[in-house]
């Protein structure tokens, strides 16, 4: 009997390990020329939606605008469908080390996120072929 990998949104996310990974491949390889935030979200029992949104050339550091329609999109996926986490991940060029600039992406997302959202989100750096936790996703 041959051996089948599921599909990705068929397997729930359990742990901060597991959405690393999640994010692994879902950005394979992570390596990007330019900066983005991608989003996804998942549900109660750990399903992630079948929805994965990249926001192209953000900015080095946080721009209203960009937050804005990250809000605006997590209330719209919201509206739709019952989520429990916002999942994030800041790609760009460079080492896989949190810089001064990604620090600020963090506290922009930490003052809008914390106060605007009831669900829990979490943040990922994919930079140099390596994607690292920033904000992991709670137990």
């Amino acid at each position: 009997m041959p051996v089948t990998t599921p599909e990705l949104a068929r397997v729930p996310v359990r742990s901060a390990l597991a959405l690393t990974r999640r994010w692994v491949a879902l950005l394979a390889p992570p390596i990007f020329s330019a900066r983005s935030l991608w989003l996804t979200w998942l549900d109660d029992s750990g399903l992630m939606l079948p929805l994965v949104i990249p926001i192209d050339d953000v900015p080095e550091t946080p721009d209203s605008y960009v937050l804005r329609g990250v809000l605006q999109m997590h209330e719209a996926v919201t509206a739709q469908r019952g989520v429990a986490h916002l999942a994030l991940a800041l790609c760009r060029p460079g080492d896989p080390v949190v810089t001064e600039d990604d620090d600020e992406w963090l506290e922009a997302l930490r003052e809008d996120l914390d106060e605007q959202i009831d669900e829990t989100w979490s943040l990922h750096l994919a930079a140099g072929g390596a994607v690292v936790p920033v904000v992991d996703y709670p137990a």
